[in-house]
């Protein structure tokens, strides 16, 4: 409580009372559910009540228009001293992001390739297109007459339906072909690249393939090239010939990860080499798990990527570079 004011006084600016805004109302009302932009999420307000696009960084904000808590945003009240009632939103301090050697804050909006526009948040980069691609002929559409416009036949609800669908067919999210495995469509994104060039890495893709259906990381192993001081005196290149797309080790050696060894000994296919400017990539393999022992530690097994073929292209990027097989068509 404010100390009592004297007769004759004026109450200082501590003691006064702001009576704040009230921004939420019961029984709630909303209005139609938003659509929002891409990168933008679909939030629940702080009422309580009903879906909003939620606030974006530098955004004005309050208790019921919450800032996108899915990039670690949060209402900073500080500079509506002493009421309180309005924010802007702003990134919680958190680490930053690194792709392709280059490293970004956390919060920080960034472009590395034409066709995406990047956000890092937390350790995490989220990516959405610069321009959405033209979508094909719809089937609700039909041509009444030579001379009249195209008009359609849907109604607005197989309008929206028609819309999701597509979303969720895109080839960014699926792999072909799509399989149905107990009432779950799996999909799945290509795996990335191996983390090395020589020696065990890995490479990770986002699946659905698990008993909840749900999007998830997997990662798993990958042996592209052991590393030698010199590729090309191991290899040989067969005579008239430039590349040897695959070559093998002369004996079945134990893997090594991690300071731990596989349990059996293995003979794996591994990517060749090039005598000109050309470079030799995995085109075909399969998965195998290996069963690795610790010293004094026990037992681990890992998914890992067993190569059947490579094929040698000119087209050559580095490894962990997400945006290499993009192109503008």
């Amino acid at each position: 409580h404010s100390p009592p004011v004297k007769p004759g006084e004026k109450p200082s600016e501590t003691s006064e009372v702001h009576q704040r805004k009230e921004v939420c109302h019961w029984p709630c009302r909303c209005p139609p559910v938003p659509t929002c932009t891409p990168g933008v999420s679909l939030v629940k307000d702080g009422c309580g009540c009903c879906k909003v696009c939620a606030k974006q960084s530098g955004e004005t904000c309050n208790e019921a228009d919450i800032c996108d808590p899915h990039k670690g945003l949060y209402c900073d009240y500080s500079e509506d001293e002493p009421r309180y009632e309005t924010g802007v939103c702003a990134y919680l301090v958190a680490v930053g992001c690194e792709l392709n050697g280059v490293y970004y804050l956390n919060g920080q909006t960034f472009q590395p390739n034409p066709l995406y526009k990047c956000l890092c948040v937390s350790g995490a980069i989220g990516c959405t297109p610069v321009f959405t691609p033209r979508l094909a002929a719809s089937p609700c559409a039909r041509l009444t007459g030579r001379k009249k416009p195209r008009q359609s036949i849907c109604g607005p609800g197989q309008h929206k339906e028609l819309q999701s669908t597509n979303y969720r067919l895109m080839s960014a999210y699926r792999s072909l072909p799509l399989v149905l495995k107990k009432n779950c469509l799996v999909q799945a994104t290509p795996w990335s690249p191996c983390s090395r060039t020589c020696g065990i890495g890995m490479s990770s893709r986002v699946t659905n393939e698990n008993r909840k259906c749900e999007m998830k990381k997997e990662k798993r192993l990958c042996f592209i090239q052991p590393c030698l001081t010199n590729v090309l005196k191991t290899i040989k290149i067969p005579k008239g010939k430039t590349c040897q797309p695959t070559f093998q080790l002369p004996t079945a050696q134990k893997l090594v990860f991690s300071g731990c060894s596989s349990t059996q000994s293995y003979k794996p296919t591994f990517c060749g080499a090039c005598m000109d400017k050309r470079c030799c990539i995995p085109n075909k393999s399969k998965m195998i798990t290996v069963q690795f022992e610790c010293p004094n530690e026990g037992f681990f097994t890992w998914k890992m990527m067993w190569i059947t073929s490579c094929v040698c292209q000119r087209t050559c990027s580095a490894p962990g570079d997400i945006f290499s097989d993009l192109k503008v068509v």
